[in-house]
């Protein structure tokens, strides 16, 4: 692996500077379909609280509240990345209902069953510990709400080069075991693309 193609691997796992938001950019024209399912899958209103894990340049964000008006909650853990997603979701910050931070998703200042949703794209290659990130997760929802998980399969993953080095990589079952370990008893897998990507959703 080269130095560049590590350089950009770094790149998309905490994007900064005028590289990091190109890297957003090309994030946010590969995941369109992985955007669309979550959207999708979604069953928040207005006073629903949702959080995304790992926002980016808030591409995300801005699909679900333009469908739900729901409050938005997002940790990152780029300064970068809350300054473009804050630009990006103006209109959820004229209303009051976007709440950025900086932070790690192993360790959630919020409240204990405190959301309706959680949503992460293509962000638990980079966590630390990925089980005690999801307790945190299962900690921070309401009962009977649902974490969606968007991953790559590590087939596809390891089709790219720029993965070679700081990507965890998982299959189906292990991100299941894990839910598991942190607490979830209902955990189920579908497809985004049959052999590319899927979405793991675990309820509380």
């Amino acid at each position: 692996m080269s130095k560049f193609t590590e350089y950009i691997g770094r790149q998309f796992g905490n994007p900064q500077g005028f590289v990091g938001k190109i890297c957003c950019v090309i994030m946010n024209m590969i995941n369109k379909a992985m955007y669309k399912k979550v959207v999708s899958l979604l069953h928040v209103s207005g006073q629903d609280k949702v959080l995304d894990i790992g926002y980016g340049n808030g591409y995300l964000l801005r699909c679900i509240y333009k469908k739900t008006k729901a409050n938005l909650y997002g940790i990152d853990i780029s300064e970068d990345m809350k300054i473009q997603a804050a630009k990006r979701n103006s209109k959820a910050v004229d209303d009051g209902k976007l709440f950025l931070d900086i932070g790690d998703c192993c360790n959630l200042k919020y409240a204990d069953n405190n959301f309706e949703a959680v949503t992460s794209i293509n962000t638990i290659y980079f966590w630390s510990d990925p089980v005690k990130g999801l307790s945190e997760i299962h900690r921070a929802l309401k009962k009977g709400a649902s974490f969606y998980n968007v991953v790559y399969t590590k087939e596809w993953l390891d089709r790219l080069s720029y993965t070679e080095k700081g990507f965890k990589k998982y299959e189906p079952e292990q991100l299941i075991e894990m839910g598991k370990q942190a607490g979830f008893e209902n955990i189920r897998v579908t497809d985004i693309a049959a052999g590319k990507s899927f979405v793991v959703i675990y309820t509380k």
